[in-house]
Parts: structure tokens; C-alpha cells; sequence
């Protein structure tokens, strides 16, 4: 299956970077931030943006096994994974596989206002039941910058969103956007892990985003104030410093694990 790609950066160390249901675009500040320092692969998920998603690809599992198939077909080890909202989920899903499978292709992941657990009495809003303007009320922490009127859209760019969303409910089975068992199954999850999460996000807010933490052996909570369900948006600075202290924190692989992946 083809698979399109935003791969740019260095030979460094290797950082895919995984989108949520507003697409590319949304990702777009880890991939020009991080390509200084690291070979970056962004994909976009099938479905998106006018690709095709084979019928059969219609779960994050079986999303997460794709990537990871393609991190192990380019003999990745140690690759940091970047993932916000479900992006997050698909990243946290991808490590579980890579324990389950033995693999050292995920070294480490940096999840950001990601869905995709279930938390008791903390569940994840209903982002099919909002529209444009309860989108920004719920997801910004400055609603009036993350309204975008559907009066301005072009018909191309309706027709795309809604494809975007029926893709985006296919992958995450509903408006729940969680599967019962990830929460349990992150315990096998052994790789260091930075869990960020905006003060103002009330698509999944951070007592969410705290017990997902707990869930992790090895993860550090962080806050990103002023900044809702998209911080790197709202507050790229905060954000990119916070991942910037976590990778360079992380051990360096030794030169038989160096990986140029062109």
C-alpha cells in the first residue's frame, strides 16, 4: 500500500511524525522544528487530504501495524514517535505492538492531547456532535483564533473535511474515540515517554491526559498553559521547548543503530 510521506530533515536520529483528524497541517510545527536535528518521516494517514484507505484499514490498530511495518522495512531502531490527538493514539498503539512483537523500533514517544484510552468519568467529548464554532470553544484556549467560518470555505475544501471526518470516525470506531483495552496494555510499554497536554483542552482534558500518564511506567506529565487541544499551534514555543528538553534527554544510539532512512 502507497503511503504519502513528508520526509525531510537530517541523517539523524529518525521522528515520525503522526497527525490527528484536522490533518498534516496541524502537525506541521513538529516537522519543520524537529527536521533541523532529526530525519522526520510525516505521514499522511489514508483517508486524508483525498487518499485512499483500503477497506480493510479501518481500525488504529490496524493503522499502528502499518507504521510499524514500515519503521521495521527500513530497519528503524529507536525512533521517537510524535503523535497528537489521534495521532496520540496510534503512536501509544505502535509501542504496544513493538513490545508485544519484541521489536527496538520505538524508542521513545511524545504524545500530545491524545485519545484513544477510556478514563472513568473523564470521557472523551463527542468532536462528531460540534460544529464549527463548538469545535473552537472545545479544542482552543482562544476560541476566536481556532473558529474558521464554513461561509469561507471553498467546495473543494468541505468536500475534503468531510471525507476527512468520515475517515476519522472510521479509525476511531465512533464518537469515543477509545479502545477499552489500551489503557491495560500500555503496561507493557517500557520505553520513556513525555505526555503533553494543553491547561484549556475540553475535547480531552488533562485529568485525561494525567491518568493517561499513569498508565505508562515511564512517563513525565507536562502542562502546557494558555494552549488547548492543539498546543503546538497555540503555543509552539512552550510546546517544541518541552520536546526539545525530552529528546535531548534521551540516549544517543550508538553507531551501529545510526539509521539514514532515504
Amino acid at each position: 500500500m502507497d503511503i504519502t510521506l513528508d520526509e525531510r530533515g537530517t541523517d539523524g536520529p529518525l521522528v515520525l511524525v503522526l497527525h490527528g483528524g484536522g490533518g498534516p497541517a496541524t502537525v506541521a510545527p513538529f516537522v519543520a522544528h524537529l527536521a533541523d536535528t532529526h530525519h522526520v518521516i510525516a505521514p499522511t494517514h489514508p483517508g486524508w487530504n483525498g487518499t485512499d484507505r483500503p477497506d480493510d484499514l479501518d481500525t488504529v490498530r490496524a493503522l499502528a501495524g502499518v507504521y510499524l511495518d514500515l519503521l521495521e522495512q527500513r530497519d528503524a531502531r529507536n525512533a521517537v514517535l510524535v503523535g497528537n490527538s489521534l495521532g496520540g493514539w496510534i503512536a501509544l498503539e505502535m509501542a504496544v505492538q513493538a513490545a508485544e512483537r519484541g521489536s527496538d523500533a520505538v524508542g521513545a514517544l511524545v504524545v500530545v492531547d491524545a485519545v484513544g484510552v477510556t478514563v472513568p468519568d473523564e470521557p472523551v467529548r463527542d468532536f462528531f456532535a460540534l460544529d464549527a464554532r463548538g469545535v473552537a470553544e472545545y479544542a482552543w484556549h482562544d476560541p476566536e483564533r481556532g473558529y474558521l467560518d464554513p461561509a469561507t470555505l471553498s467546495d473543494e475544501r468541505r468536500r475534503v473535511q468531510a471525507a476527512n471526518m468520515v475517515a476519522l470516525r472510521t479509525y476511531a470506531g465512533g464518537a469515543a474515540m477509545a479502545d477499552p483495552t489500551l489503557a491495560s496494555r500500555l503496561a507493557d510499554v517500557r520505553v520513556p515517554a513525555l505526555v503533553l497536554w494543553g491547561d484549556s483542552d475540553r475535547i480531552v482534558t488533562p485529568a485525561y491526559g494525567a491518568a493517561l500518564a499513569d498508565a505508562l511506567p515511564d512517563a513525565r506529565f507536562v502542562v502546557v498553559e494558555a494552549a488547548g487541544h492543539l498546543p503546538q499551534l497555540e503555543r509552539a514555543d512552550a510546546t517544541l521547548a518541552a520536546v526539545d528538553a525530552f529528546v535531548t534527554a534521551l540516549p544517543t544510539p550508538g553507531a551501529d543503530e545510526a539509521h539514514d532512512m532515504r
